[in-house]
């Protein structure tokens, strides 16, 4: 069964939105480089986003002044969604890297411009809007996108890092946003930086 097996009703509107509830399911089959916590596989988007949403919804205590949870916690939702065209894209690969943007801009077009169209747009410029990392809002979702990973490499022996063999610079910066955003979380990032450097799970 697929969406050639949609039967649509007499509403289009409803159609549209039924149909890409339908599409963004492919979200499941998008694997991602992170493990699981149990590792007994690595996670795939759809759990990712479903996890950076309740992590938001945690955290909202530690949020920067401004912040408005439910815009934070909807691009924790969509920040990902191009991604079911576009892949994931490992964040300590450099050749897969490049062209990313390009390649996530096109799939963005061909993802929302299948809904409404003020719909559409409004689910686009949450995902520009978490990229750029320019507005509370966007700063503390982008903050949950790098803890939660982080969290999971501590609790899985590493397991992206010794995929990856990032440098601690490299870590260093992937988790900034998330420090400048949360500094209440430096201690714990700094502890288990120095337990991964002595377990051998990161190498300076």
């Amino acid at each position: 069964m697929d969406i050639k097996n949609f039967l649509p009703g007499d509403d289009e509107k409803i159609n549209m939105l039924l149909k890409f509830t339908a599409e963004v399911d492919k979200m499941t089959s998008v694997i991602r480089h992170t493990s699981l916590i149990d590792m007994s596989r690595n996670e795939n988007d759809a759990e990712h986003s479903w996890h950076i949403a309740l992590m938001a919804i945690l955290f909202k205590d530690y949020a920067p002044e401004g912040c408005d949870i439910g815009r934070a916690v909807k691009m924790c939702i969509v920040h990902d969604l191009i991604e079911i065209y576009a892949g994931d894209t490992f964040a300590y690969d450099a050749e897969a890297n490049k062209g990313k943007e390009e390649r996530e801009k096109i799939a963005a077009d061909r993802l929302f411009g299948q809904l409404p169209v003020e719909l559409g747009k409004e689910l686009r410029d949450l995902w520009e809007e978490f990229d750029r990392m320019d507005t509370p809002d966007s700063r503390y979702a982008a903050a949950m996108d790098r803890l939660q990973p982080f969290l999971h490499n501590t609790l899985t022996e590493g397991h992206t890092w010794k995929e990856g063999h990032p440098s601690i610079e490299m870590v260093n910066k992937r988790i900034a946003p998330a420090i400048e955003t949360i500094p209440q979380v430096k201690s714990w990032y700094d502890l288990n930086i120095e337990r991964a450097v002595k377990e051998g799970w990161l190498k300076k």
